[in-house]
């Protein structure tokens, strides 16, 4: 589900302003500074201790995913990991809206998730947000760009480089920009 922020300026036109309270501000403030402190600089071991982090800070995280210590991930309380999903090296995790990660899925590393867009149709330019669903035990390879209200399908692979701006079949291979369906994977017994 799509969401516009926008209101009218003083001539008619539509003013910029933020979506987020001033107190939501000051939490996306102290949590860019808690995961620069506290996690960045962690070892690959120090999974544990990033995932207390990201759960003070609102993350639903069931079981033990793993993130990477140099994950950029800009709300945390708009993400739900699942056991065993993966977030690799870099990735960015833009959670303007809420990102779901499956269970087992892979984001490799340098991908980029992008909930937030906006309205090009309209004068102000409001920021828009839609949900990503990465689905269980999906590959998604390095530098792929998602872009909002994608829904990644179970077990589907989107290769290297693409740029995914429409749902991913699930058991299905992807490529290119835009990416486009490839092939399929065997079905698990």
């Amino acid at each position: 589900m799509m969401q516009a922020f926008d209101r009218p300026g003083s001539l008619g036109t539509p003013k910029p302003r933020s979506p987020w309270t001033f107190k939501e501000r000051l939490k996306m403030l102290s949590w860019e500074y808690c995961w620069a402190c506290f996690c960045s600089w962690t070892p690959k071991p120090l999974n544990r201790w990033r995932l207390f982090w990201l759960r003070l800070y609102g993350a639903k995280v069931h079981g033990v995913p793993f993130v990477h210590q140099r994950a950029r991930i800009q709300v945390p309380w708009n993400i739900t990991f699942h056991d065993m999903s993966c977030v690799g090296d870099r990735t960015n995790l833009y959670s303007l809206g809420p990102i779901e990660i499956g269970e087992g899925a892979v984001i490799a590393q340098e991908a980029y998730l992008c909930t937030g867009s906006h309205r090009f149709d309209e004068p102000g330019l409001p920021l828009t947000v839609e949900k990503i669903t990465i689905g269980a035990r999906a590959f998604i390879g390095a530098r792929v760009f998602i872009l909002p209200g994608v829904t990644i399908g179970h077990g589907a692979i989107v290769g290297a480089g693409a740029v995914v701006s429409r749902d991913v079949d699930a058991h299905s291979i992807n490529a290119g920009n835009p990416c486009k369906r490839i092939g399929s994977r065997p079905l698990p017994h």
